[in-house]
């Protein structure tokens, strides 16, 4: 199991961090972990995407996953496969869980707190986690630098 956390603070609300991360298409300009997103659906506080995952350091094409992600408004996203019936071969390879979670500090700044976790089955654990230990945290710091170039439109650094 591999778990990466990064924090970042960013001039915005939560609200507006989460929905930017609600828009999977809009999002996947700033995360090079979302391929290609195939479609979109959304229902409430609710958000299901299916795209082409793309893991820093390992070799595509990924499997397409479904994904489910549940917002909590002013407070966090968290992501996670979507239930059976889909992803039925990511699952017997992997599991997944991810987490946006924000707290204003004050007017106009957020705490964002992005975690990643993520398992393999054995034969793949050998060969994906150690690749993932070195390039998955630089991804997310990356990832949310981006989200905070885009909300408080400057450039990325």
């Amino acid at each position: 199991m591999i778990r990466v956390t990064v924090e970042q603070t960013v001039r915005c609300t939560p609200d507006a961090f989460l929905a930017l991360v609600m828009d999977p298409e809009r999002y996947a300009g700033i995360d090079a972990k979302l391929g290609a997103i195939d479609w979109v659906r959304r229902e409430e506080n609710v958000t299901e995407f299916k795209f082409r995952s793309r893991l820093p350091g390992l070799p595509s094409p990924a499997p397409k996953v479904i994904s489910r992600m549940r917002l909590t408004p002013g407070k966090a996203v968290h992501v996670r496969y979507a239930p059976a019936p889909h992803n039925r071969l990511v699952r017997r390879v992997s599991t997944f869980a991810a987490s946006f979670v924000c707290t204003p500090e004050d007017d106009d700044t957020t705490r964002v707190v992005r975690t990643i976790e993520m398992g393999f089955a054995p034969l793949l654990r050998h060969l994906a986690e150690p690749v993932l230990r070195r390039t998955l945290r630089p991804d997310m710091e990356r990832e949310i630098r981006g989200a905070k170039a885009l909300l408080e439109g400057t450039d990325a650094p």
